[in-house]
C-alpha cells in the first residue's frame, strides 16, 4: 500500500512499489489530464508538479514520493481553468492537437513559481517539454502573458519553424 497526496486529497493505492507516478494517477485515481507521451522523461507530456517542482511522472517511481509531498495535476492547478496560464493559453490558441499542453503548462507553471518575469531565453531553456505541432512561439507569448507582460500583436503566429 503506498499513501499519496494528489491535488490535496490523500489517496492509498495498492501498487507494485516500482510503477511510475504516471500510472497511479491514471489508472489508479483517475487522473487522466496527465498524459503518456515517450515513457522515457524526454517528451515532458506526464509533467506534474512535486513540491512545486516539476517532474516526469512516466520515470518517477511511485516509491519515490513520500506520503507528505503534495503533488499537483493539471487537474489541481485550476479547477475551473482560472489559473492565468490557461486563461493565457486560451486568449492565445496555444495548442493544435492539445496533446502535450497540460505538460506545458505545468512546466510553465513551475518556471513561474520560480521566475516571475522570464525572458525568453529563460523560457527557452526551462521549457524542454516538446510539442510535436510546433506551438513554441505561442507558448512563450501564453506565458509572458500570464506574467501580465506585452505580448504583441503577431505573437499568435508562429514566426519560424522549430523550436527555437
Amino acid at each position: 500500500m503506498v499513501q499519496l497526496t494528489v491535488n490535496g486529497k490523500t489517496h492509498d493505492v495498492e501498487v507494485d512499489p516500482d510503477t511510475p507516478l504516471l500510472w497511479v494517477i491514471r489508472e489508479q485515481i483517475g487522473l487522466t489530464g496527465t498524459k503518456f507521451g515517450c515513457g522515457i522523461a524526454q517528451c515532458g507530456a506526464c509533467t506534474v508538479h512535486l513540491d512545486g517542482v516539476a517532474v516526469r511522472s512516466c520515470v518517477t517511481p511511485v516509491n519515490s514520493v513520500a506520503p507528505e509531498q503534495q503533488i499537483v495535476t493539471i487537474e489541481g492547478l485550476s479547477p475551473d481553468g482560472a489559473h492565468p496560464l490557461q486563461k493565457a493559453w486560451v486568449a492565445l490558441d496555444v495548442p493544435q492537437c492539445g496533446y502535450c499542453q497540460s505538460g506545458q503548462i505545468m512546466a510553465a507553471a513551475a518556471l513561474l513559481q520560480s521566475n516571475q518575469n522570464p525572458s525568453d531565453d529563460d523560457i527557452n531553456a526551462e521549457m524542454t517539454n516538446i510539442c510535436r505541432c510546433g506551438t513554441y512561439n505561442r507558448i512563450r507569448a501564453a506565458i509572458r502573458m500570464a506574467t501580465g507582460a506585452d505580448t504583441g500583436s503577431n505573437e499568435t503566429r508562429p514566426k519560424e519553424v522549430g523550436r527555437g
